[in-house]
């Protein structure tokens, strides 16, 4: 229909940008719906651009995923960035595998403890550039932030890990998880230190 064009565009906007569509609430939640109504001329407009259009089962989200050895527009984690969607995977498989939940929210001071856990031999992020990296993430819409208040510790802020960042980073089992950190671990343990990261503009 013609008066969907602009908001049909916007949808196109936002899976190409970000990776993702969430519809949870105001604006998001109008394109969501009406991108239920075109999902099939959506798929058929990325199909070309190798990317597959992926509706969330349980929750009202949209996500494009790269057509596996086809795509080049697979967004690129810095090794920082890796360890930390890899410590996110982890940190959600284990809460889902403990009580089945609808959202799993985690603290940065949490974040840091798995990250010591898993690698021990990397000198943990700083607070900004732990800012910075989370921030990264939510921009790829993987995770929710809750910022604490000027009076509050930034080890307090709430990461909310959305079901879009294990298909971001797809695992079987946690066994194949282990294998992946583990290739990490070996070339952290070469390069111990997480580098500055900064913010895309």
């Amino acid at each position: 229909r013609v008066e969907d064009r602009s908001a049909l565009s916007e949808i196109l906007t936002e899976l190409l940008a970000h990776g993702a569509l969430l519809g949870d609430s105001g604006r998001d939640r109008e394109l969501f719906l009406l991108a239920r109504e075109y999902q099939r001329e959506l798929g058929e407009y990325l199909a070309p651009l190798n990317l597959e259009l992926e509706a969330d089962p349980d929750r009202p989200i949209f996500q494009v995923r790269p057509v596996p050895g086809d795509c080049g527009l697979t967004a690129r984690f810095s090794k920082a960035e890796t360890l930390l969607a890899l410590t996110l995977w982890r940190m959600r498989h284990d809460a889902l595998m403990e009580t089945p939940v609808e959202t799993v929210v985690v603290t940065a001071d949490q974040i840091w403890e798995r990250l010591q856990l898993y690698f021990e031999n990397v000198v943990l992020p700083t607070e900004a550039q732990m800012r910075d990296m989370l921030g990264r993430l939510r921009q790829r819409r993987l995770v929710r932030l809750r910022w604490p208040e000027e009076t509050e510790r930034f080890g307090d802020s709430q990461v909310e890990i959305l079901p879009t960042l294990p298909r971001v980073i797809p695992f079987e089992n946690e066994a194949a998880w282990a294998q992946q950190a583990e290739a990490y671990r070996a070339s952290a343990e070469a390069a111990p230190a997480i580098p500055e990261t900064k913010e895309e503009a």
